[in-house]
């Protein structure tokens, strides 16, 4: 095996922690499935701090999720019903409204939880609260290298304008 090979097992203290801190969303996420050279299956470890949000509620056109809590406490918003999550809670995510979600940590200790997910792109992501939506090329969504644009949902304009 040369040394650009990834290698298909790590550890997660190996990794980097990437990190988000906007307003009330705010997490760490280590990128498991990319360290492992994996393409077709993402897979992500996330910690967030009580009383922050993971992301914006929204849902996926193409893929599907899956989380899996590991310790703490939370809520699960999943298709406008909120679910409270705890320690070996596992749930699925599917493309389209009724997989519209957002995880909260509701606890006074960190919520630490695997994010699995397809890794289809491109990608259209739904963000139903604030009307927007998000388009992505090149990589699937929470990839390194995944362009992405965000524009008003409501946001038209006819195919043929700037064309002439």
């Amino acid at each position: 095996m040369s040394n650009d090979e990834p290698t298909r097992v790590v550890h997660e203290d190996d990794l980097q922690w990437y990190e988000t801190d906007r307003g009330s969303f705010g997490n760490r996420r280590r990128l498991l499935g990319l360290a492992t050279g994996a393409t077709k299956l993402g897979c992500s470890l996330y910690e967030l701090p009580p009383g922050r949000r993971s992301f914006p509620y929204h849902w996926h056109a193409a893929n599907e999720e899956a989380i899996y809590v590991l310790e703490g406490e939370g809520m699960l918003r999943l298709a406008g019903r909120e679910t409270p999550l705890r320690k070996g809670c596992y749930a699925t995510l599917p493309p389209g409204e009724e997989g519209a979600h957002q995880v909260l940590n509701t606890g006074t200790s960190p919520l630490r939880y695997l994010c699995l997910s397809t890794m289809l792109e491109p990608e259209v992501a739904f963000y139903p609260d604030s009307e927007k939506l998000s388009v992505f090329v090149g990589g699937a969504p929470g990839t390194l290298d995944a362009a992405m644009t965000t524009v008003p949902s409501h946001a038209e304009c006819d195919f043929w304008e700037g064309e002439e």
